[in-house]
């Protein structure tokens, strides 16, 4: 593992309790810094912060509820009096099925809490960063987002709409000290993949190069590096993490 520079910061990761979430924070708390995770699983936050150990607390933050978000904002702030560092984690893919038949209250919720959430997480965090004159935000987006994947058109409109939320932000604050950039992983095999069909997940495997899905530690280590100080002159920047399937 490369060492990255951390020390003495501070990160809030939303969907922090598992999978890419999980796995961000334990690189965050190994290269020098402490995390604040945000789930609406309370009971699962708490086991994860346990897990990681002195350097993790916890917050039951729901990032489709803007009032929730405030809170925890508020909270992680009295608690840790910094947010050096916003990771959007949290996320869901819905069902996997054509657009005609896509239940509308299942589209309404795959945006709550992969758009919405991702815009309610930055709006509420990013005036502390601009007052401190520094910040880095990630927001974790997809492939899907790219190349629209078939049978999952929330999911790929919701990650779309997170990497060109991404560009505008970046731009917003790119005369501060606030960076914001977003990562594009290809499938990586997580608790996610229960919410998806086998057929899908086949799908998804077939359209990467490498012939294989990314893991958790792999997304970490380029999340890792966008949380830091050396990630001075990309804002605003989609990097991928597809394996080789969307090499643009």
């Amino acid at each position: 593992m490369n060492q990255l520079d951390f020390q003495g910061r501070h990160a809030v990761i939303t969907g922090g309790a598992t999978g890419l979430g999980y796995a961000i924070a334990q690189r965050l708390i190994a290269s020098g810094g402490s995390v604040t995770l945000w789930d609406r699983d309370e009971a699962a936050a708490a086991r994860a912060a346990k897990e990681l150990g002195a350097k993790a607390g916890f917050a039951a933050v729901d990032v489709s509820d803007v009032a929730s978000v405030r809170q925890g904002v508020q909270s992680t702030l009295q608690a840790s009096r910094r947010i050096d560092a916003l990771v959007n984690s949290a996320g869901i893919t819905g069902p996997n099925t054509t657009v005609w038949d896509y239940p509308v209250d299942a589209w309404k919720q795959v945006m709550d809490v992969n758009l919405n959430g991702v815009f309610y997480c930055c709006r509420e965090v990013v005036p502390a960063m601009r007052e401190a004159n520094y910040g880095r935000i990630v927001n974790i987006a997809s492939v899907a987002g790219k190349d629209g994947n078939p049978n999952a058109s929330a999911y790929s409109a919701s990650k779309a709409a997170v990497m060109a939320l991404t560009k505008s932000l970046g731009k917003e604050l790119a005369a501060t000290g606030v960076r914001v950039n977003c990562v594009t992983p290809a499938a990586v095999k997580t608790a996610i993949f229960d919410q998806m069909t086998e057929q899908h997940i086949q799908f998804m495997l077939s359209k990467i190069p490498m012939g294989r899905f990314g893991t958790p530690e792999e997304v970490a280590s380029l999340v890792g590096w966008l949380c830091t100080e050396d990630c001075s002159f990309s804002t605003g920047a989609v990097f991928d993490l597809s394996g080789g399937r969307s090499t643009y």
